[in-house]
């Protein structure tokens, strides 16, 4: 019921064949991408078919990102953050946001562990 989806495959490349060999479930990210659409201007409910393009769209990037970073990541025998940082180099918009995110991770996570040894500490006095 989707006629858009093999013209954008084919308009992709035919790099990608192992992407066709499974069935994904469709629909997964609909919720998600009606807010984040919203957010960006579109209408508070958009068309079920723009959804969906757009939910075709963004996994078919994510699978070929993550295809290409595997590849790189195979040659040193593993998958990291840097091959995909590698990949988005010359998207200074992605790049600087990834970077961002990834900081506030770490900073997160360094903010947990804090927290919990503050926990120890609390519990010990008891």
């Amino acid at each position: 019921s989707n006629p858009s989806a093999p013209s954008s495959k084919s308009k992709v490349g035919s790099s990608q064949q192992s992407e066709t060999s499974f069935k994904r479930k469709r629909g997964v990210f609909q919720k998600d991408l009606q807010h984040m659409m919203y957010g960006f201007g579109d209408d508070p409910n958009p068309l079920p078919e723009t959804v969906a393009l757009v939910e075709d769209i963004l996994v078919e990037y994510v699978t070929d990102l993550a295809h290409k970073a595997q590849d790189f990541g195979s040659k040193r025998g593993k998958l990291s953050v840097e091959d995909f940082l590698y990949l988005i180099r010359k998207d200074l918009p992605k790049l600087n946001r990834c970077t961002e995110l990834l900081s506030m991770q770490e900073e997160l996570k360094q903010a947990r562990k804090a927290f919990e040894v503050d926990e120890e500490k609390l519990a010990s006095i008891e």
